[in-house]
């Protein structure tokens, strides 16, 4: 075999790749597995969006290479929907580019960013694929903690006694995933000043702010992140279009500029009658959003049910797709618990380790699953604490007798 490239063993197969394939072999028989690890929504997107799709494919100019800024009616919806939702206005010539969904853009913002030898600060708990493009561009990730309790998410002033003078870039995830903690306007105003004492670009990714959220921010709307900041969002989470892979980056001109030097050189655009979908999609408002956000509220109290049958206590109602909580004090390790769980009960829950060493005592649920089956999964994960519960005294009374 041809020896891969260095890089590559900086970098592990991601979590879900390996483990939905087990997931997949004990969906063979009945009962069926309820997944309710992975956070890709099961709803449609609007009605119209399908209908523009279908429509613009039609066309025999539909199938040609397209730009890659992506076309203006686009870069214009997007535009629009960030000073609609955000109050930030965004020139659609220079601040957007549309991308082939936000990872995408985390790994050409890495490439276009980062140098051998410079660090990343990101969030642990996190998105593990900050870490992951860190390192395939040659720098090193630095963690920073993102709180529990009330107040601020991140510590500032402790990060700011680090070191920072290797710090080439920051991500920064409001609402976060996983869980679901908001920053407030102040929060994001002290991350931009931050990124512009130390000179670093900070950027926000920002798919999940219209999910279980009264209060939708930016970091484009504070002062001076024109200068150090960029912005990703997607309609994978909020418009339920996970598998049609489209966002953007937002953010100055110049920077931009830079992100495009790479995505230039590893796409030829994204499809016509998907871009003129997501411009369709990107008009959605009110009653759609209200409709979508009430499934999810349903969603979540079953699932907030289901996680005190494992006997996590009480959660916050937090923005997002997932509830976040913290696993028993009794469970030693949170993995094999949740792998024991997965085989006799068939639901797959998420271990937080998957997230960072300060998720290693955590659970994630996904809400992206009707709310009947994740309270079949409540049901099927209470008989099996109930059977173990029951069998440990069994075994308490045995031994006492023996004894």
């Amino acid at each position: 075999m041809i020896v891969p490239a260095k890089r590559v063993a900086t970098v592990s197969e991601y979590y879900f790749s390996r483990k939905l394939a087990e997931v997949r072999r004990l969906d063979q028989d009945e009962p069926r597995v309820i997944n309710l690890g992975i956070g890709s929504p099961d709803l449609a997107p609007h009605p119209s969006v399908v209908e523009v799709l279908s429509d613009s494919a039609r066309s025999g100019s539909a199938h040609g290479y397209q730009s890659y800024r992506g076309i203006p009616e686009l870069r214009r919806a997007i535009a629009k929907f960030s000073r609609d939702t955000y109050g930030v206005e965004l020139d659609p010539e220079t601040m957007v580019l549309p991308l082939m969904g936000s990872k995408e853009g985390i790994m050409h913002v890495s490439m276009a960013f980062l140098d051998d030898g410079d660090e990343v600060l990101l969030p642990d708990p996190g998105y593990p694929t900050y870490a992951s493009a860190a390192k395939l561009a040659g720098a090193t990730p630095r963690t920073y903690a993102i709180g529990e309790g009330p107040g601020d998410a991140i510590d500032l002033e402790a990060l700011e006694r680090r070191d920072l003078s290797r710090v080439k870039l920051m991500w920064v995830n409001f609402p976060h995933m996983p869980t679901g903690r908001v920053a407030s306007a102040g929060e994001l105003q002290r991350v931009v000043e931050l990124a512009r004492r130390h000179r670093f670009l900070v950027v926000n990714d920002n798919p999940y702010s219209l999910i279980l959220n009264d209060s939708p921010r930016s970091i484009l709307a504070a002062r001076g992140a024109d200068e150090v900041a960029l912005e990703l969002n997607s309609l994978s989470k909020s418009h339920n279009m996970a598998g049609w892979r489209i966002g953007w980056v937002a953010g100055s001109g110049e920077h931009l500029d830079a992100v495009l030097r790479v995505k230039s050189n590893m796409d030829s655009g994204m499809f016509l009658p998907m871009q003129l979908a997501a411009a369709k999609a990107l008009e959605s408002r009110g009653e759609w959003f209200a409709s979508l956000n009430a499934t999810y509220a349903e969603r979540r109290r079953h699932a907030a049910e289901l996680v005190r049958a494992l006997g996590c206590g009480e959660v916050e109602p937090r923005p997002g797709l997932f509830v976040w909580a913290k696993a028993p004090d009794a469970v030693g390790d949170v993995e094999a618990w949740l792998d024991e769980i997965l085989h006799a009960t068939k639901v797959f829950l998420v271990p937080g380790f998957v997230f960072g060493e300060a998720g290693r005592r955590h659970v994630r649920v996904s809400l992206c699953r009707p709310a009947e089956a994740i309270a079949e999964a409540r049901d099927r994960v209470a008989a099996f604490m109930a059977a173990r519960l029951e069998g440990g005294a069994r075994t308490a009374v045995a031994a006492r007798r023996d004894a």
